[in-house]
């Protein structure tokens, strides 16, 4: 499950912060309103720095509107549905990896811990361990790190494509209570998922100061949908930065 969501990672005492009876769609209704149901269609990553790491991100739906398959110009993952319900996903590929998508250098929405979220109910800080080596004495050690994440006042673009794989539906029917029955990737799931796009990630080590920020400036259509982003990375570290754009292109 997490190969095909957004954001993926798990902190059960970030559960005191969430409603245990809202579904992710009524907390994305009441976040963003009646918004206008837009399916991605392709996602085009150009990379100013990089040509070799440009991708194309696209996806193909069925008949009755579902989503069939998604490619991120490496790997292809299909849906599986039973029953009019999502069943499975073949294939690989980090497709909805905002980590991909902002070519960040840490996994903090795979491997973090929620440590606060923002009004709307998005994570807004998160906590992560990141192991060390130590090629000089061959040992490992762990440190702390946190991503601090904005989020523009928009709805989250993937929300309809992943609604239309059955995901929303899947975590509709996760119930937050602790319970050990719960499938621990839609519990993950449901956590982690941004209700509005973000925008900004700052990573800092467990001294506080800034590591890396990670930028994007949005061009949105009439209904609040981003068109183009370019996307910015600066490495306090090494004193670098990069650049890319976003371009997306909505099912008719």
């Amino acid at each position: 499950m997490k190969k095909y969501i957004i954001i993926m990672s798990l902190c059960l005492g970030g559960l005191l912060a969430m409603s245990c009876s809202d579904s992710t769609s009524d907390e994305f209704e009441e976040v963003n309103g009646k918004v206008e149901e837009k399916l991605i269609e392709t996602l085009v990553k150009t990379s100013v720095q990089n040509p070799s790491e440009n991708k194309v991100f696209s996806f193909t739906y069925n008949s009755d509107g579902s989503l069939n398959t998604a490619n991120n110009g490496e790997d292809t993952g299909a849906v599986v549905y039973e029953n009019d319900q999502l069943s499975a996903f073949t294939g690989g590929g980090n497709i909805f990896n905002v980590e991909e998508l902002f070519e960040s250098p840490y996994n903090a929405f795979e491997i973090g811990q929620v440590l606060e979220y923002d009004n709307n109910g998005n994570p807004k800080t998160l906590m992560f361990l990141k192991n060390e080596y130590d090629y000089d004495t061959d040992e490992y050690w762990t440190k702390e790190y946190t991503a601090e994440i904005k989020y523009d006042d928009a709805p989250n673009p993937f929300y309809s494509t992943l609604a239309a794989a059955g995901v929303i539906d899947a975590l509709d029917k996760v119930k937050l209570n602790f319970s050990i029955t719960q499938p621990l990737d839609l519990v993950k799931a449901k956590l982690l998922f941004p209700l509005n796009n973000p925008s900004q990630i700052i990573y800092k080590n467990e001294e506080g100061e800034t590591l890396v920020t990670l930028s994007a400036n949005y061009d949105y259509d009439e209904d609040n949908y981003p068109k183009s982003a370019v996307m910015t990375s600066i490495d306090l570290r090494f004193n670098e930065s990069t650049t890319l754009t976003l371009l997306y292109s909505y099912v008719n």
